[in-house]
């Protein structure tokens, strides 16, 4: 009998500034909510949002964790690990950005690999740079979700990585339109003619993301909130997940 292992979510971007970050913390809350065992792994490596937006006390990170590791002194994934909840963990980014050179992509693939045994979900919050470390995460990724906006620079990067993609033969992907934080008034026929690519998930220019810094600021995911149970943005990240899980 196969041993049942985590389904393995990355949600990255083609540039900064499209609330990527704050996607990833509402999709935790709906798996929450799902009542599914899930760790953030913070792999936004040199900004590391995650811990900070949760109000986490974090002693151990996920340079900490590779350097034992690579001295032999790794002896429990927990120690490493914060929890949030009883569904939510979080794996965080470096406390200190000049320690991110010191990782070895070798080693994200061995993290993945030994967290698929103790979780229903990995969520990956990464960055937008295409390096070793990205690639390896990408390469252990079940589904990839984009964040993108109608920012002219952001659907000339994600036209490019469609291409790569459609080159490499990559399917397990999908495209989010963050409106909410959209600069440019561009319709979404414009948007799905530019990049040759159905756009199938759509958060409303009104979305919470726009509204939620003080809920950040008390450290709070709002997707757990029982007032944004029913808003359009968290049933449409509901949906997504309910494809990506089935």
């Amino acid at each position: 009998m196969a041993i049942k292992q985590a389904k393995v979510i990355t949600v990255t971007s083609v540039k900064g500034g499209t609330g990527k970050s704050t996607v990833a913390l509402s999709l935790a809350g709906i798996l929450s909510n799902k009542k599914l065992k899930t760790i953030i792994l913070d792999m936004d490596l040199h900004s590391g949002v995650i811990a900070a937006s949760l109000n986490l006390k974090v002693n151990k990170d996920i340079y900490t964790l590779i350097n034992d590791y690579m001295n032999h002194g790794l002896k429990d994934l927990d120690e490493y690990i914060v929890k949030y909840n009883d569904y939510i963990d979080v794996l965080s980014a470096p406390k200190d950005p000049r320690q991110v050179g010191k990782i070895s992509s070798q080693y994200i693939d061995i993290l993945i690999k030994k967290l698929k045994y103790k979780y229903d979900v990995i969520l990956i919050d990464t960055n937008h740079i295409i390096d070793n470390i990205n690639l390896v995460t990408f390469d252990n990724s079940d589904y990839i979700i984009y964040i993108i906006t109608s920012d002219l620079m952001d659907l000339k990067n994600m036209k490019t990585m469609l291409a790569i993609y459609k080159d490499m033969k990559l399917t397990k992907y999908t495209i989010v339109l963050n409106d909410a934080l959209s600069k440019d008034h561009i319709s979404l026929y414009e948007v799905t003619s530019f990049l040759e690519k159905e756009i199938n998930y759509i958060l409303p220019a009104n979305s919470y993301i726009k509204n939620m810094r003080n809920l950040l600021m008390e450290g709070k995911i709002i997707t757990l909130e029982k007032n944004y149970q029913k808003d359009k943005t968290t049933l449409t990240l509901t949906n997504l997940l309910d494809k990506i899980l089935k």
